[in-house]
């Protein structure tokens, strides 16, 4: 469903999903697409396919657009007002979806954002950091943040090689975890499939896991 929520800059246009089969929705999930500069936008395949596995987890996924993206007011703000947008994302899912324990998860661009922005908000459970640009950018925020961390990179990423990845992994904060997709480019080429299954899997045991630690 095509909605538009309230942002700093605006009205954000944005799309919610979840099963079609309805059911209690276990958590919610806002996603941030890559750079806007290059052509990302929240329909973007990566965008899209991260959301897909979070619906199959059987979350709400909500997709949006940052400022000036689209039908979202505003200008583009070198990702610092990007982090805001995705904080009323995430306030627009509280209010909406109450109770519901909150995740961000972005790709490329949106991957920095989404850590910036959930490193200093504690709504924030778990972020998906899809295709982090590891090759540039300081990452050194990473080591003070202790919010739970799930970097999904692909083998062959333009943008950020192995090592750099690594590296960057090293220097963030406990909790955290790396998977990797075998992959051709930063894109995801001919592996989405397999993206989406490592986000539902991720998603479903961090929802496994927070039940067995309630029960107990």
């Amino acid at each position: 469903m095509v909605l538009e929520i309230p942002g700093p800059a605006g009205r954000l246009e944005a799309i919610v999903e979840r099963e079609s089969a309805g059911g209690a929705a276990r958590l919610a999930v806002a996603v941030c697409h890559p750079h806007p500069r290059y052509g990302g936008t929240m329909r973007s395949k990566v965008a899209h396919t991260v959301a897909r596995g979070a619906v199959r987890a059987g979350a709400v996924a909500l997709r949006f657009n940052f400022r000036g993206v689209g039908q979202s007011a505003g200008s583009y703000d070198q990702g610092v007002g990007e982090q805001d947008d995705l904080r009323a994302a995430l306030t627009w899912l509280g209010e909406h979806y109450p109770g519901l324990p909150l995740a961000a998860a972005g790709f490329s661009f949106g991957a920095r954002v989404a850590l910036a922005a959930s490193c200093s908000d504690p709504r924030v459970e778990l972020v998906l950091a899809v295709g982090l640009p590891a090759g540039s950018g300081d990452y050194a925020f990473l080591s003070r943040c202790s919010r739970a961390k799930h970097f999904l990179h692909s083998t062959r990423d333009q943008f950020g090689t192995r090592e750099q990845m690594e590296a960057v992994f090293a220097l963030a904060a406990q909790p955290k975890e790396l998977t990797w997709i075998e992959a051709p480019d930063h894109f995801f080429e001919g592996a989405l499939p397999q993206l989406e299954e490592a986000v539902a899997a991720i998603l479903l045991r961090r929802d496994s896991s927070s039940r067995i630690a309630s029960s107990r």
